[in-house]
């Protein structure tokens, strides 16, 4: 005898859950640009508009660590979209640094959802997905993204990092590329801020540019009212005749502000 088994199809309908897309993340405090903060509903796409209330907790203080755009009561709101996936808080950081490297940090916790037969989070309680935690990275004064202007050239680069892990010997990304050349291998530089708004550029030897003998060098300033930088950049190379050369570079670096 023949016995059949009757499949029986199991047809997921729910609950569906709005979530956070990702549980940390983190920037320096001289970050400039819009961090958007991803929340997503796990699930069909509706057919109307979801609003999420949320809370922000943590020890990064609004109005001076960081600002999130549409934001002006206790409480937040967000929406996702009719048709859409996902929706976001749109974080702002406030560059506040003042050399004292202790970095702060948000707490997003998503409250309540419209409509109602969504759920916040996953596992029991809903906690997956309902909280993210995100890190200010400390930053040093000078840290950050500047636009750089050649006096000698008249020519303009943007996005210029520049970065310090001691708040007293910091690296330039670029001081040739745009500046003093249309094209090439972008070439970084070592600076020293003596504290006092003056810079020292310690010689040091540029491989791709020049023989082991030739240096780079100089001197900065640091306008404390506006943040602008400005370095005499010396470049010594050796000619054909063998004769030492010194060229000295003005070049102005504009910091990117929010």
């Amino acid at each position: 005898m023949l016995a059949s088994c009757e499949k029986k199809e199991i047809i997921f309908e729910g609950p569906y859950h709005i979530l956070f897309t990702e549980p940390t993340g983190s920037a320096r405090e001289s970050f400039n640009k819009v961090i958007p903060i991803s929340v997503h509903l796990v699930g069909p796409q509706l057919n109307q508009d979801i609003k999420i209330k949320y809370t922000v907790s943590g020890t990064a203080r609004e109005g001076i660590d960081y600002e999130i755009e549409g934001k002006d009561d206790v409480i937040g709101e967000l929406e996702i979209d009719a048709g859409d996936s996902f929706g976001y808080i749109n974080l702002k950081l406030i560059n506040n640094a003042n050399n004292i490297l202790e970095s702060q940090n948000l707490v997003f916790t998503l409250l309540e959802v419209t409509p109602e037969n969504l759920q916040i989070g996953r596992s029991t309680g809903g906690i997956i997905g309902r909280s993210m935690t995100f890190t200010i990275i400390d930053d040093c004064i000078l840290s950050g993204n500047y636009t750089g202007r050649s006096e000698f050239t008249g020519g303009a680069a943007e996005g210029i990092a520049i970065t310090s892990a001691d708040c007293e010997t910091y690296t330039l990304s670029n001081w040739n590329v745009g500046l003093l050349s249309i094209g090439g291998v972008k070439l970084d530089l070592t600076f020293v801020d003596n504290g006092d708004n003056t810079l020292t550029i310690p010689p040091q030897i540029e491989d791709v540019i020049s023989l082991a003998s030739d240096t780079i060098q100089g001197t900065g300033s640091v306008n404390p009212s506006n943040g602008r930088i400005n370095f005499n950049i010396e470049l010594t190379f050796e000619t054909d005749a063998g004769e030492d050369t010194i060229v000295v570079l003005p070049i102005e670096y504009i910091p990117e502000r929010q």
